[in-house]
Order: structure tokens, then C-alpha cells, then sequence
């Protein structure tokens, strides 16, 4: 049984990254709990175990660092990595100057 889930863990994440075209990061933590719930693990032991997986000493960093690089990507997405430094600018009262396009 724990190869069948395995398989369908599998098969999850390629239709998650592929077919829905979901982040990476995102589409292996749901399918990590995907797989933990299917091999009948508690819900708590989960989080743990995929802390775990991702590494012992950068653990609880990554996912920090993680989901942080995506809130970046769409802020950047969005223009607003451009936009805000723009507008910082011209209230801050340096008008006499030309920003680089």
C-alpha cells in the first residue's frame, strides 16, 4: 500500500506542476501532506516530518526564505518592485534628479 500512495504522490506533483502549473515549492508541500495523510500519519508528525525532509539545520529557514521568495516574485510580477522605489522618489523631494529607466 505505502508504493501505491508513493506512485500517486507522484503523480500529483507532476499534475500539479504540470497541468496547473503551480509553484514548485508549493506543489511539493502539498503533496508531501497529500502523502503523509494517505500513509495514514498524524496530522501533527506532517509538519514535522516535512521539516525533516528539507533539512535538519535549514529546516525551519526554508520554509521562511521560501515562501518569502515567492511573495518577492509577485510583488515583482505585479511592478510593484518597480513601482514603490519610483514613488518613494518623487515624494521624497529628489526631483532634480533623473532615475535611471
Amino acid at each position: 500500500m505505502p508504493f501505491v500512495v508513493l506512485t500517486l504522490g507522484i503523480l500529483l506533483l507532476l499534475l500539479l506542476i504540470i497541468k496547473f502549473k503551480l509553484n514548485t515549492y508549493i506543489a511539493l508541500i502539498v503533496t508531501a501532506v497529500v502523502v503523509g495523510i494517505g500513509l495514514g500519519m498524524p496530522l501533527t508528525k506532517i509538519a514535522t516530518s516535512i521539516q525533516n525532509g528539507i533539512g535538519s539545520q535549514l529546516g525551519e529557514l526554508a520554509l521562511v526564505f521560501g515562501f518569502g521568495a515567492m511573495l518577492g516574485r509577485l510583488v515583482a510580477d505585479a511592478g510593484g518592485a518597480t513601482r514603490f522605489p519610483r514613488h518613494y522618489w518623487i515624494f521624497s523631494g529628489a526631483n532634480g534628479y533623473k532615475l535611471p529607466s
